[in-house]
């Protein structure tokens, strides 16, 4: 798959909460409350994982993929497999990826990750060197020799 950029990483969010669960300061109600549709999302689309539940620790967590972006109109906000995003992210200028995990047993379920997929990511990486290009096309070693 191509390149993510400005990956978000929750793992110490998840964290934070699976050790309040413990403490008892939070019920297994609050957590393990996963909607209709994102079970049918992890259903359909979802990517099985290796990783066990952290709840239940019967079953194995399921990846879904979320997408949003402008471009995307009536498709945002829809869940996709893992084998459709370097499709999208081939013909899309920019989109944002939310991976959400689902235990199928306990309805546990927590934001995963998020990264920015696209093809608007190839257009700094031609320039090389960090010259990232403004509106007006100048870039700002341009502008600095502007301003001196």
């Amino acid at each position: 798959m191509r390149t993510s950029r400005q990956v978000v990483d929750y793992s110490l969010q998840k964290r934070a909460v699976l050790r309040e669960l413990l403490a008892g300061r939070i019920g297994t109600y609050d957590v393990c409350d996963a909607s209709p549709y994102l079970k049918n999302a992890a259903r359909f689309h979802g990517e099985p994982t290796d990783h066990r539940c952290p709840i239940c620790r019967s079953e194995n967590l399921i990846h879904v993929h979320y997408i949003y972006g402008d471009e995307l109109k009536q498709s945002a906000g829809q869940a996709r497999t893992r084998a459709e995003l370097p499709v999208l992210a081939m013909t899309l200028r920019e989109f944002q990826v939310f991976v959400v995990e689902v235990c199928p047993g306990c309805d546990w379920n927590h934001l995963v990750e998020q990264f920015l997929l696209g093809r608007d990511g190839l257009a700094g990486e031609a320039e090389g060197a960090g010259e990232s290009v403004a509106a007006n096309g100048s870039t700002p070693r341009r502008r600095r020799e502007a301003q001196r």
